[in-house]
């Protein structure tokens, strides 16, 4: 069935700010989704409050919308743009639940606005856990023993009716918010009430746990001819007990029998024709009894999910782009394969490669949480991987993850308690992957292992073997490694450093240099979603140690931009936008742009967004060896975080060109020493400091700076780590701890300027011209991070002289550091007089925000200016704001209950919103205000 012609106008709901549990997976969606529907000649519409994602952007959608998340914002446009059809299903439970709220409230009817990708009836039959549970016993799926409570009464009954242990799943809930393990009768109370609140209807499942089970999952599409394909297998490293979204996940799935494979298609095929008529697509969750094979579901999400994005990445199915054009009437035979451009979207991908996902946790913001892992997910983000084989795969997807380890293991950071290793095994948490590797290579048996962990033996196989081949490495010298072994090696996804490290005496670039002189070097394969079967015609590579390259040098000029890695406190969405604002300024420079990241749930890392995407750890091995393969003009790391950023010192080193603000420029802002000698040339107020590599010269320091101190690592993001203390006892526990926690680092001490205001400025240089692009005052004082205060654009009660100072203290240290590029500065204003306190000469949270607010393009701006093709005079700069915008910080305590909500210096929250008031006498900010002014009068 060709297109329906009678759908105009489409509205796409977003899923707000990224909190844990609903990330930016689902802006990739709808960014993937609002392009797709445009590709069709459909006006596009996009109602997002996130200001910090590429989603709500102008490049993105007709008409973007940043307002709250409500059914009556939503009316508000339906009015507006006359919109035919409404797509519900890219913006994850928000927008699912919106849409029903909609539906209760007849808005849609009212309106003449039909729903599309998802029957509403759907969504209530796959959230109410009892529906769930009756339709798949109606339809012969197996599922685990349960009952529904609606009261403390009706739980206690069906747990005595079930037996221990139990699960407790709220309905209507977020990433697995509200659930719980009880393992005995004593907890059963406690869990049930939580259980019980946490559920918008007060209702919740009471299920039979079937703990060590094998979990997997299964993404699908269906059109309105009912065509079915599945697109991915996926398995969980982790047996049930652990969410999925903090589950090490493998697709294809590896250790899963033909047979049941095929009963589980069956099944999952079965349930997405049982919830509905809709065309769309569907996540289907099944747990399988590793001792018989038997399968029972667990739950099926009606909408594009976590995995939806993984899978796209995983097989090069645009899974959201069909999703939507299937949404509008099209049928999958007659839908091009992106990809392949000679196939149809109803070949299911074929992978001749393996990916492994292992999600990305921030336990070091929240101090006292519970770390171990359960029901309900903890992790901010997730990196992927793809190798060959699993064990490379693994090894690289270590790599990726932004926590200082050269893979899995071998690297100098091992545990070497058997009594933490054996608890951290039955307790799961953030470490336990590379606890099992230390387990092993203490001599813990691999039976020992999978008794406490449940994990496959296949699995626990493929790391074991790990732990032989660095047993035999170690019985040579860098110069007689057989070449043969090298390769292995290689293929077995260690790394340089690893070798190095395992060889003892010898460097990363020793190894490196050895193993070029023998040839070994990586080739690069591409991402076809057929295993080769048919010719494809997208770059999109990943590299591994083989004969044959398919990545083939172009002569263009190139330029290379460095993705932000894993999504993490500090380090969000915002420097995804950045990074795609580099690429599409490159491409409209007349440059060939490469994408290196590895993180699946952002836009940056989708095949069609660069001209060439090389999905890969950001680690310095394999950066390094994709620069020799593409000998680019320069590379771009002001735009990809302090992930990025952090790859500046290697690429100064070895004479590749940095893009924008030179190394040694960056180093002085980053340097605490010199950037406040600049300020003193300058003349320009900054806190006292000092610098110490001990306790003892902290307290030295601290003592001539003044108490209260700020105490903080240098070279760090998110304000990892830091402290306000007010005496000598305080200070050693800090310094202790942070040199603990980052060895060989220094600390920054500088005195504190109690009840301060902070502020903040953007501004673009081009060496010459400066730009300012937003001062913005946080309703917070200093001493809260910038990242959890509320922000306000344009400032609110400044006066003229402190933002006179602002204006000219930005603008001096823009050219004082010769910024080509962007420059983020804090300042602290006490009594009229302005202090500042850091400058960043790169991408950072706030220019997203200001972009958004004033309706200008600055990301693209200063990337071109970066590139050296425009100067600021090339720009006519037209602000649009009437008013004030907000930024709104959003934390996921719900995750941490047992964790102290208080503010400080250390980074908390994990997204935001945009919030626009007419004056300052609107009942929102006054409140705000009103909070503010208490908490500077303490």
């Amino acid at each position: 069935m060709p297109k329906d012609t009678s759908i105009r106008s489409v509205l796409i709901i977003g899923s707000g700010p990224i909190i844990i549990g609903q990330a930016c997976e689902f802006d990739y969606s709808g960014s993937q989704a609002a392009l797709s529907l445009k590709e069709e000649g459909i006006e596009v519409s996009i109602i997002n409050s996130n200001p910090a994602t590429i989603m709500t952007d102008k490049i993105i959608a007709d008409h973007v919308y940043l307002r709250p998340l409500t059914v009556d914002s939503i009316e508000q446009i339906l009015i507006e743009r006359k919109i035919d059809a409404v797509l519900p299903t890219m913006g994850g439970q928000t927008a699912l639940n919106l849409c029903k709220e909609a539906e209760e409230r007849g808005v849609w009817e009212k309106h003449g606005v039909r729903v599309i990708g998802v029957d509403v009836a759907a969504i209530e039959k796959t959230e109410n856990r009892e529906a769930f549970r009756q339709l798949m016993v109606d339809i012969g799926v197996g599922v685990a023993p349960s009952k529904i409570a609606n009261s403390f009464l009706e739980g206690k009954e069906a747990a005595q009716e079930i037996g221990y242990p139990l699960v407790i799943r709220p309905s209507y809930t977020l990433g697995g918010s509200g659930g719980g393990f009880v393992h005995k009768k004593e907890e059963f109370d406690a869990a049930l009430k939580r259980g019980l609140e946490a559920s918008p209807t007060h209702e919740v499942l009471v299920e039979k746990a079937v703990l060590g089970w094998k979990e997997y999952e299964l993404e699908l599409l269906r059109d309105t001819n009912d065509n079915v394909i599945i697109i991915c297998s996926i398995e969980n490293f982790d047996p049930m007990g652990i969410h999925t979204g903090d589950s090490i996940t493998v697709a294809p799935a590896m250790t899963l029998s033909d047979t049941c494979y095929q009963e589980m298609r069956n099944q999952a095929i079965k349930m997405m024709r049982a919830i509905g008529t809709f065309a769309g697509g569907c996540n289907v969750q099944f747990s399988v009894n590793p001792d018989n094979d038997d399968i029972i579901a667990i739950e099926i999400n009606p909408r594009v999910s976590r995995s939806s994005a993984l899978a796209s990445k995983a097989t090069g199915y645009p899974i959201a782009k069909i999703a939507s054009k299937l949404a509008i009437g099209y049928n999958l035979d007659e839908i091009e394969n992106q990809i392949t451009k000679t196939t149809s979207a109803y070949f299911e991908p074929t992978l001749d490669y393996v990916i492994v996902k292992i999600p990305r946790w921030n336990f070091d913001k929240f101090k006292g949480a519970n770390m171990e892992l359960g029901l309900q997910m903890k992790s901010v983000g997730e990196v992927m991987a793809i190798g060959r084989s699993f064990i490379e795969a693994l090894q690289k997807a270590c790599q990726s993850l932004e926590i200082g380890r050269a893979g899995l293991g071998a690297d100098g950071k091992h545990n070497r308690s058997i009594e933490e290793i054996m608890h951290g095994l039955e307790h799961p948490s953030w470490n336990r992957l590379f606890l099992i590797k230390d387990a092993m290579s203490m001599g813990v048996p691999l039976e020992s292992i999978r008794k406490v962990t449940r994990i496959d033996k296949w699995f626990l196989a493929q790391i074991q073997e790990l732990v032989q081949l660095e047993t035999e490495l170690k019985r040579y010298s860098l110069n007689n490694i057989p070449k043969e072994f090298f390769f292995t090696l290689k293929q077995k996804g260690f790394s340089d450093i690893q070798i190095a490290y395992l060889l003892g005496n010898v460097t990363e670039d020793e190894v490196y240099d050895r193993r070029k002189s023998l040839g070994i070097r990586r080739v690069y394969k591409m991402v076809d979603t057929c295993a080769a079967e048919f010719s494809a015609q997208t770059p999109y590579y990943y590299s591994t140690f083989e004969e044959e390259n398919e990545s083939i040098p172009t002569d263009k000029k190139k330029i290379i931009v460095l993705g932000s890695g894993p999504n993490r406190i500090g380090q969000g969405i915002e420097f995804d936008y950045s990074c795609v604002h580099g690429l599409l300024a490159a491409k409209e420079s007349g440059f060939e742009s490469i994408m290196i990241n590895c993180n699946p749930e952002t836009v940056s890392t989708d095949f069609n967004m660069a001209d060439k995407l090389y999905f890969e750890p950001v680690f310095w091995e394999h950066v390094r060896e994709i620069i020799e393969l593409e000998n680019p003009v320069g590379v771009i790391v002001q735009l990809g975080g302090q992930t990025a950023l952090k790859m500046a010192e290697k690429l100064h080193e070895n004479g590749i060109k940095i893009i924008g603000t030179s190394y040694n420029d960056m180093d002085v802002a980053e340097d605490r020493g010199r950037f406040s000698d600049l300020l003193k040339e300058l003349e320009i107020p900054y806190p006292k400091y000092g610098v110490a590599e001990n306790a003892e010269e902290a307290i030295v320091v601290a003592n001539e700076v003044g108490y209260p101190v700020l105490v903080r690592p240098s070279y760090v993001l998110g304000g990892q780590g830091m402290s306000i203390v007010i005496n000598d006892e305080d200070l050693e526990k800090a310094v202790v701890k942070l040199l603990g926690d980052l060895p060989g680092n220094r600390v920054l001490i500088d005195h504190f300027l109690d009840r301060a205001e902070e502020t903040e400025s953007d501004s673009i240089c081009d060496g010459e011209d400066v730009h300012i692009v937003g001062l913005m005052e946080h309703i917070e004082p200093a001493g809260i991070h910038s990242g959890d205060s509320f922000a306000v654009l344009p400032p609110f009660s400044l006066s003229a002289k402190v933002m006179e100072s602002m204006e000219t203290y930005s603008k001096k240290i823009a050219r004082a550091l010769n910024v080509i590029g962007l420059l983020n500065i804090q300042f602290a204003v006490k009594d009229e007089k302005v202090y500042v306190i850091e400058a960043n000469p790169r991408a950072s949270r706030t220019v997203p925000f200001i972009a958004k607010a004033y309706d200008v393009p600055y990301i693209n701006i200063a990337a071109k200016i970066m590139l050296g093709v425009n100067k600021l005079k090339d720009f006519t700069i037209e602000r649009k704001l009437e008013g004030y915008a907000i930024k709104e910080p959003v934390f996921s305590y719900d995750k941490f209950p047992e964790v102290p909500k208080e503010l400080g210096p250390e980074m908390k929250s994990t997204g935001e919103s945009i919030r626009f008031i007419k004056d300052l006498e609107d009942p929102y900010f006054r409140k705000l205000y009103k909070d503010k002014s208490m908490y500077l009068s303490k």
